[in-house]
């Protein structure tokens, strides 16, 4: 957009000042006494020059009109997207209060309710390990107390158990 609308500016003060010149010159050879054919010439190169500077003039015109259209339309859509980005705060903030609470019904340990959040974040274990700072086996050992004490048989059932009420029901 810089580039058209410095190409535009260039394109004013060239045929502006081109009409400039061919308007004196015309004047100066009217004055000495000029043919009437190189009078009309460069009447003719005057409007060429007057047309195309007051194209330029229009196009410049339209192309701020759009700016401003554009930064109202970004200003617009900044707004919405920071009302989105409150609303799903809260909705992300509550359903992971309502897993939190799944977790405490479940009667996860508190070392448990890390790794099944970990897990539901489709991490893998030994990337919970790492997490965590602890060994791998001890992730294995927590994630099978997880899936025992829900009676959940995968980190995919687990996942499921969370997202089956959120998505819409499938059409017969």
């Amino acid at each position: 957009m810089e580039d058209a609308r410095k190409t535009i500016w260039m394109t004013l003060v060239w045929s502006g000042l081109f009409a400039v010149l061919v308007a004196m010159d015309l004047v100066n050879d009217y004055q000495s006494g000029s043919t009437g054919s190189h009078l009309i010439l460069e009447g003719v190169l005057l409007a060429f020059s007057g047309g195309v500077f007051v194209m330029g003039v229009r196009q410049l015109t339209r192309a701020k009109q759009e700016v401003t259209v554009l930064k109202g339309d970004l200003d617009r859509v900044r707004h919405e997207k920071e009302l989105w980005r409150k609303e799903t705060h809260q909705l992300v903030a509550g359903l992971s209060q309502k897993i939190e609470d799944q977790f405490t019904q479940w009667n996860l340990t508190p070392a448990e309710k890390e790794v099944g959040f970990l897990l539901l974040k489709g991490i893998s274990l030994k990337e919970i390990a790492d997490i965590r700072q602890t060994q791998l086996k001890t992730v294995q050992q927590q994630s099978q107390s997880i899936y025992q004490k829900t009676a959940l048989a995968s980190r995919s059932e687990l996942a499921a158990f969370f997202l089956e009420d959120l998505l819409p029901p499938r059409e017969s």
